[in-house]
């Protein structure tokens, strides 16, 4: 059974606790490599990467010594590992062991005794490094020239099929994800809390891009069958050409630019995910911000919202740092006006938000806003009491 990033990254911490190998299969660019290293930030260990598909036997035994050993009076010759391998074995880190079934039958024998003793040759892991490894194979394996794992090499591992969905992709996009919390570098305790956070950094996605996905989830990423020689979207490729546009402020004036637009994104996504995203990008205006409504109440920029749009703005707001500190007499004033010309659907997943990711100020917050008189000639809690 597949599962979404979001149960992955609750089980991983649990299994690497054990310090058992885990192994995720899933297509290509969804994001495995990302969720190691955002893994390996969270628990505060440095990521040591072998792309298994590149290497020989010797890279994992290493090159012989010029110093020779005496074994019961006879000289012999030793072998000395390489820096990745004397680096998780003299230190804990996630040792991440990328497209192994992509590699020679003997490095695939090496990584067997590394999952399943922790030792090669005369090596033993550090006992707190932790080992993650990644496939294309699986469920998607014929998309993809890979070697099969028999069931004894599986067996060595904590296999876990990945098919994120596109809700995965948005949280991510928008600068949500999972933050642990009480976990050591010793794995004493496996208890992992997760938390939704938005970084007051900038998203890793623009959000164009972001919203453009939001409305058009079948340009994400391609499932079907692939033909020769086509370039399709993905999670990965998307957040290149995010990257790519960002850099050189394209999509700052999408209309001035179009024709560049186009032309990377279909370097990047396809013909068909460009010729979308480049009729949306031209025809999307950012004149709405946070702070219009919630510090100028300026709620003539939303009186011809849909559900949609006034969905889009929330999650927005929700990803905005001014939720994460206290409000304002003014500011809670006009959070209060705001609310009551949402949807009432939209309206519940704003205050259900507001103590989430207000942190300590949150219940502060939602408290002043619930009390709060409205434009409308009632308080925010006469109106969601009218809701319910």
């Amino acid at each position: 059974m597949a599962i979404d990033f979001v149960t992955f990254n609750r089980v991983l911490p649990l299994v690497a606790a054990a310090r058992f190998p885990v192994l995720m299969r899933g297509r290509h660019g969804i994001g495995k490599s990302e969720s190691v290293y955002q893994f390996a930030q969270m628990i505060n260990l440095p990521v040591v990467e072998r792309r298994a598909s590149q290497m020989t036997e010797g890279d994992l035994l290493g090159m012989p010594s010029p110093e020779q050993v005496e074994v019961n009076g006879t000289s012999a010759a030793t072998l000395r590992p390489f820096a990745w391998l004397i680096r998780a074995c003299t230190e804990p880190v996630v040792l991440f062991i990328d497209e192994i079934d992509r590699a020679t039958m003997e490095v695939r024998q090496g990584f067997f005794q590394l999952c399943d003793s922790r030792t090669v040759g005369d090596w033993r892991l550090h006992p707190d490094t932790v080992i993650v490894a990644a496939v294309n194979g699986g469920e998607h394996g014929s998309h993809y020239q890979v070697g099969e794992m028999d069931p004894a090499e599986l067996d060595r591992y904590t296999c876990f099929d990945l098919a994120p969905s596109v809700e995965d992709w948005i949280s991510y996009g928008s600068g949500n994800g999972a933050k642990a919390e009480q976990v050591s570098t010793s794995f004493q305790s496996a208890r992992v809390a997760f938390d939704t956070f938005k970084s007051e950094q900038k998203t890793p996605v623009d959000s164009m891009i972001v919203d453009f996905i939001r409305h058009n989830p079948n340009h994400l990423e391609h499932t079907d069958a692939f033909e020769p020689n086509k370039v399709y979207p993905s999670r990965r490729s998307w957040k290149r050409f995010s990257d790519t546009c960002s850099s050189a402020g394209l999509l700052d004036d999408a209309k001035s630019n179009r024709g560049m637009i186009a032309t990377l994104a279909t370097a990047f996504v396809g013909l068909e995910a460009s010729v979308a995203f480049t009729d949306f990008a031209v025809n999307y205006e950012r004149q709405v911000t946070v702070e219009d409504i919630i510090d100028n109440g300026n709620f003539d920029k939303i009186a011809n919202f849909g559900i949609s749009e006034h969905t889009a703005f929330v999650d927005k707001v929700k990803n905005h740092k001014i939720l994460k500190s206290a409000l304002t007499p003014v500011q809670v004033q006009n959070v209060a006006n705001w609310i009551v010309r949402l949807p009432s659907e939209v309206a519940m997943v704003l205050l259900t938000a507001i103590p989430t990711i207000g942190g300590n100020f949150g219940a502060t917050n939602l408290v002043a806003i619930y009390g709060c008189q409205t434009d409308k000639g009632c308080k925010v809690q006469e109106y969601i009491t009218s809701i319910v």
